[in-house]
């Protein structure tokens, strides 16, 4: 394996600043309300309007101010979100069986009852986070969706982006950004008619990402999502502009967004190495591009597809592009990835913007263990039990030694409370 490009080593994500910061905002969202949010917003936003609750009017005008076309495309993206939602949620099963003759198990499927929608509104308004995380959330069954994003230049909401939030079904909406929007839905702030939330959901910066964190336990969360990152696997075959664009249009989401070539052909590495530097030159967010690259860019040549195949594992990416000959052969042996784009024609950008599957994945390693938003994050897998008679002679003395040997007798005398009844003790 040979590094052509390798970063320089990068910080932590999350630093003792972020962390006290975080915290210090949560307890005083959790214990003054609305005046904390107040502080922070006018602070961290310069925003501190009569209500920071969306209107009707406020709605109204963001449907009158967001462009036809715009409103046709986002349309097809919420169609599609909610057509793959679908197709996924028909995957999840209730059963009901009967293990042996009186005892009958089964599983039922529960939507979470309410979830707080966050959508990122820095220096890019993400219309599509809008839409992927209040339309499947809808397609689960959840009840109450309350969607928040950070004011745009001082002026509430970007407008596409409110657009998108109503017609996708949220509930209510809530022009508060960052930690104090995290800590306001996951609380409840009365003088709002806020209410807290289940789960909280969405992508966010490093400090949103540390509240979800902190916040976990409180209600529930999606997943931490850190800076995003790409990796895309090529061969000989792949056209090293393509992949040198695709590099950076993910990482033009941030300063430290990695982006990672591995591929099996030196010529094809050098090539992109070249392009990427000359691209940049006229790049329309090259100011955030650029850095990105320069700090968290890397180029690596590996002897065969199966190394190849090994150091993605061991990356775990975010957003995986297989540009080979053979793509399905990675997509039967891959193990660690948040979504994959198999073949030249996929790219990041159709998940990110419309084609239907979620966007919002495990970075910085963490699809070791878990994959992305989906509709069964907002769905409860529980369980029931029935029991006869008949059923209970068979399963109490099982359970009734199992407790004894744990030394708890309490539940010992559960079981045989049961059998005695049936004068079988």
């Amino acid at each position: 394996m040979e590094y052509i490009k390798k970063p320089p080593p990068t910080p932590k994500a999350v630093t003792k600043e972020i962390r006290d910061t975080v915290s210090e905002i949560i307890l005083a969202v959790e214990s003054e309300g609305l005046a904390a949010v107040r502080r922070y917003s006018q602070a961290f936003d310069k925003w501190n309007p009569p209500s920071f609750r969306v209107s009707l009017d406020e709605i109204q005008a963001a449907l009158e101010n967001t462009p036809a076309d715009w409103q046709e495309h986002i349309g097809w993206l919420q169609a599609e979100v909610k057509r793959f939602a679908q197709l996924q949620k028909a995957t999840l099963t209730e059963f009901e069986v009967e293990t042996h003759p009186g005892i009958i198990l089964g599983q039922k499927q529960i939507p979470v009852s309410s979830v707080g929608s966050y959508s990122p509104g820095g220096r890019y308004p993400l219309i599509a986070s809008s839409a992927m995380t209040v339309v499947v959330p809808k397609v689960a069954g959840v009840k109450r969706v309350v969607a928040s994003a950070p004011p745009k230049d001082g002026l509430g909401i970007y407008a596409a982006q409110l657009f998108t939030m109503h017609t996708s079904g949220a509930d209510e909406i809530y022009s508060i950004g960052g930690v104090q929007a995290m800590a306001a839905m996951a609380f409840g702030v009365p003088e709002l008619e806020l209410a807290p939330v289940d789960m909280i959901v969405g992508a966010g910066n490093a400090y949103v990402a540390e509240a979800k964190r902190q916040l976990f336990g409180v209600c529930g969360i999606d997943l931490l999502a850190g800076p995003t990152d790409i990796l895309i696997i090529a061969d000989s075959s792949a056209d090293p502009e393509v992949v040198a664009i695709d590099l950076l249009g993910q990482a033009e989401h941030g300063l430290n967004s990695p982006a990672t070539l591995i591929t099996t052909s030196r010529d094809l590495a050098l090539e992109v190495q070249s392009l990427v530097l000359k691209i940049l030159l006229d790049y329309p967010t090259r100011d955030v591009a650029g850095v990105a690259w320069r700090d968290c860019g890397s180029i690596i040549v590996c002897e065969s597809d199966a190394e190849m195949l090994l150091v993605s594992d061991q990356f775990a990416p975010e957003h995986l592009e297989v540009q080979t000959q053979d793509p399905d052969w990675f997509l039967a042996r891959l193990q660690n990835y948040g979504s994959v784009f198999l073949g030249h024609e996929a790219t990041v950008a159709y998940s990110d913007k419309a084609i239907g599957t979620n966007h919002v994945l495990p970075t910085g390693g963490a699809a070791r263990y878990t994959g992305g938003l989906w509709v069964g994050k907002f769905t409860k897998t529980v369980t029931y039990q029935r029991c006869t008679q008949e059923g209970s002679r068979t399963v109490a003395p099982h359970a009734a030694a199992v407790a004894r040997a744990e030394l708890m007798f309490g539940h010992a005398l559960s079981c045989d409370i049961r059998l005695k009844k049936q004068g079988l003790l």
